[in-house]
């Protein structure tokens, strides 16, 4: 059930990010609507990666430690400490109090290169253009 749980995770954040290359390819880019559309797709991505990493603590996977020791607690603290987790990694803080391992660690990275590639193509897009 879990795999399935991902599996529309992953299609959702798909989606999301089919909406911005449609965003993209507009005769006026730079506009509100763009901004708020990829406002929409970090909120989507940070949720997503989240509630992957929720899923798979759920699941008894240890996909992230804090001080060499696998995140535990009530779900609630579980939810918080994988949004927060997905959060920095996104935005590439990467603090280091939660360290992700086995399966995680390809999640994350995932996530970082998404949250390093998403606004350099934006920039690009914004500053370069497509001439139609």
């Amino acid at each position: 059930m879990e795999i399935i749980f991902c599996l529309f995770i992953a299609i959702c954040i798909f989606m999301s990010f089919k909406s911005v290359v449609e965003a993209c390819f507009q005769k006026n880019f730079f506009s509100f609507e763009t901004i708020l559309i990829f406002s929409y797709l970090y909120i989507t991505l940070l949720i997503g990666f989240g509630m992957i990493y929720l899923i798979c603590m759920q699941s008894n996977l240890t996909v992230l430690t804090e001080s060499d020791v696998p995140v535990a607690g009530t779900y609630f603290e579980k939810l918080i400490m994988s949004m927060y987790f997905s959060a920095v990694t996104l935005f590439s803080v990467g603090y280091g109090d939660l360290v992700p391992i086995g399966i995680g660690r390809l999640l994350a990275v995932v996530e970082a290169l998404i949250g390093y590639v998403l606004p350099a193509v934006f920039l690009a897009r914004t500053f370069i253009g497509v001439d139609k």
